[in-house]
């Protein structure tokens, strides 16, 4: 049957007009960014009672393994349930445990302070697994009992050097807004030079990075005395102001001259940093989410825990040149809208739900662990928790030192008030 051709029909402006007004008023808005999840900070972490994946026992342990122990564990010292944990996973025990040792024992921090900012951190993220490991370094540095105890009230009791009060504010403010207000900065650059601050910084973001991981995973404490477990009878408490700006117009620290993206650049200026930084590369290079063909959800992860966070470099190199989410197809407006948007199938809803709880309580309900196990093996649930735990380092690395995004690329949407 041959088909009539088309007659070609003639309108005045008019009518035009009016058939152009009424598709706008039926096409669907274009997405923004949407309000954020609550805070982390509004309420104690909860510390799961079992673990998720367990420690690797000692039977099963092989040269593999116990080249790991060798490697990133004192001569003779036995290793507790988070690095066995960890040892399910041997290339991640390389990628975690190098920038570890950097952060714990080479950073140009004195001690006293890394003890500090570390026991801060694992207090804010409710975990005892890294409050008991740190305590006997904390004695070890100089810290008392009743400091120790002080460091759980916070930066506000009674007793603080005004200098270390400081830094337990800076701690509490990266925690809880992602970012460090202006003043609290001034005060750290007018004592701390580029790498003493990069290194203050680094040290909250690895151990949040890690109080997730150990959280989400079920890790559980190791046998302490009583003195050196976290003391729970002290009030949980995050008191900061709210957060000043989303992103600085201006660096805090300029990064080095020359050619190449703006992160590397940063880091550059601290050359010890910058060579034991390496977690990334384990979530982009190694992980069996890549290796097995989902790199969807992986940028889902990245770039949902980068909104969280508001870190704009983060998110604009994952929708563009290195998580290329844009190009992969990835809906970039939705992930704004978070997991109840509608458009997403039920398990990519569960993985930026699961990002969400990490993000706002530190660790992620049984539901949606087990919605995501009903798909992903103990491998992959690792490599679903270290990937939005990583990049919640990253994204206060970031944001604390104003690290601006790569020109030509995409900039975060706005965020409408609630």
């Amino acid at each position: 049957m041959r088909e009539t051709p088309m007659r070609h029909v003639k309108i005045g402006w008019k009518a035009y007009l009016s058939i152009s007004v009424a598709l706008l008023a039926i096409a669907p808005a274009p997405l923004a960014g949407q309000p954020l999840p609550e805070r982390p900070g509004g309420s104690r972490p909860v510390q799961l009672a079992k673990p998720r994946i367990a420690p690797l026992p000692e039977a099963q342990w092989t040269d593999e393994h116990k080249q790991r122990i060798a490697k990133f564990l004192p001569p003779g010292s036995r290793p507790g349930n988070s690095f066995r944990t960890l040892l399910n996973v041997p290339e991640l025990v390389d990628r975690t445990m190098l920038f570890h040792n950097y952060i714990t024992q080479a950073s140009s921090l004195t001690p006293r302070v890394r003890e500090l900012l570390i026991m801060r951190t694992a207090w804010l993220h409710g975990s005892d697994v890294i409050w008991r490991e740190r305590v006997p370094f904390a004695r070890k540095a100089g810290l008392t009992n009743e400091e120790i105890r002080r460091i759980a009230q916070g930066p506000a009791a009674a007793g603080w050097d005004p200098f270390e009060a400081n830094l337990l504010r800076m701690t509490d403010q990266l925690f809880r807004n992602s970012f460090v207000n202006d003043d609290v900065f001034k005060t750290m650059a007018a004592r701390y030079d580029t790498c003493n601050l990069m290194d203050a910084g680094m040290t909250v973001a690895d151990f949040a990075s890690l109080a997730l991981l150990y959280n989400t995973l079920g890790v559980q404490p190791d046998d302490a005395p009583a003195a050196d477990r976290m003391p729970l009878d002290i009030p949980y408490k995050v008191d900061v102001p709210q957060r000043e700006a989303t992103t600085l117009k201006a660096p805090r620290a300029v990064p080095m001259a020359g050619k190449g993206a703006n992160n590397p650049r940063t880091f550059g200026l601290c050359p010890a940093l910058a060579k034991a930084r390496n977690g990334s590369g384990y979530v982009n290079q190694v992980s069996m989410l890549g290796k097995t063909g989902r790199d969807r959800d992986r940028e889902l992860l990245i770039l949902r825990i980068g909104w969280d966070s508001q870190s704009e470099y983060e998110w604009s190199e994952h929708v563009g040149p290195v998580g290329e989410a844009r190009k992969m197809g990835l809906p970039i407006e939705r992930i704004t809208m978070g997991p109840e948007a509608p458009g997403w199938d039920a398990f990519e809803a569960n993985l930026l739900r699961f990002v969400d709880e990490m993000y706002r309580d530190s660790v992620v309900s049984d539901r949606t662990w087990n919605a995501l196990k009903e798909r992903y093996d103990d491998r992959l649930m690792i490599d679903a928790t270290i990937t939005p735990a990583n990049y919640r380092m990253v994204s206060l690395a970031l944001n604390i030192l104003g690290v601006q995004s790569n020109p030509g690329e995409e900039k975060l949407p706005a965020v409408p008030s609630r």
